[in-house]
């Protein structure tokens, strides 16, 4: 499956709810955010509480167009807590915090409009 960015691309083929179910989206607040100069692509790293059940996790996120870093801490974000931990360089990232692309192509962060608990799931 090819991810593309294009707003006028064509819909991903049909899931059914349990599928849905299976990818499990959550919010945190970023509690911490550092520079990553060793990424290919400019990135930060985040360190995402997601409350008492989950915790803090690492996440390495390309938003840096969008999203200065003194900017960051105290975010709420929205991001995948079951995938598996990637490696991405010397890091390891332990979500996938989601955005949306903006007209450039460039990352805008998925975050509730007013604060809600962390660890809340999307539904």
């Amino acid at each position: 499956m090819h991810v593309t960015h294009d707003p006028a691309a064509a819909a991903s083929p049909t899931i059914d709810f349990n599928s849905f179910l299976a990818v499990d989206v959550r919010v945190g607040t970023i509690v911490d955010a550092k520079p990553f100069p060793e990424a290919r692509k400019p990135a930060w790293r985040l360190w995402i509480d997601f409350g008492p059940a989950i915790g803090v996790r690492k996440s390495s996120a390309q938003i840096t167009e969008n999203h200065p870093l003194d900017t960051l801490v105290g975010q709420q974000v929205a991001a995948v807590v079951n995938f598996p931990p990637r490696q991405i360089g010397p890091v390891v990232s332990e979500v996938l915090t989601l955005g949306f692309p903006d007209a450039n192509g460039k990352v805008v962060l998925v975050q509730p409009s007013r604060p809600v608990p962390n660890g809340g799931r999307l539904f």
